[in-house]
């Protein structure tokens, strides 16, 4: 089983792919609640360098609210992961696949909401 969604766009950068991807998650009902630039982060607590790295947490607060009303304890879970890197050749863009994150808890009707948020997910891939 694949842990994450992946998507690999030639010829581009991270600051282009990342307002694709915001636009591409914003009409499948997401936003991004956090932001953070791991290169950045890096070079400053490590002084090391690395390639552009960011990653963002979306949240679809519709399927956030029902998977909390199934199980409380589901929010040390979300957000959403949706990660942007630069690679030869272009950026990668990857995305948590909800289902296997959520096979911590053992919920079938949470799994099932998973599975709806992996598809939005999937389908905010393919769109950038």
């Amino acid at each position: 089983m694949s842990y994450t969604i992946n998507r690999m766009i030639s010829d581009t950068n991270i600051d282009d792919l990342d307002a694709r991807t915001r636009k591409a998650l914003a009409d499948r009902g997401f936003g991004v609640l956090t932001e953070i630039d791991v290169k950045a982060t890096m070079k400053t607590k490590l002084d090391v360098e690395m390639p552009p790295y960011r990653i963002l947490g979306a949240c679809n607060p519709k399927m956030a609210h029902r998977a909390i009303g199934i199980e409380p304890r589901v929010g040390a879970m979300l957000p959403c992961n949706v990660i942007l890197r630069e690679v030869e050749g272009g950026v990668e863009v990857s995305a948590i696949d909800p289902v296997a994150s959520m096979q911590a808890i053992e919920n079938p009707e949470l799994t099932a909401v998973a599975g709806e948020v992996r598809d939005l997910l999937a389908k905010a891939v393919a769109a950038i």
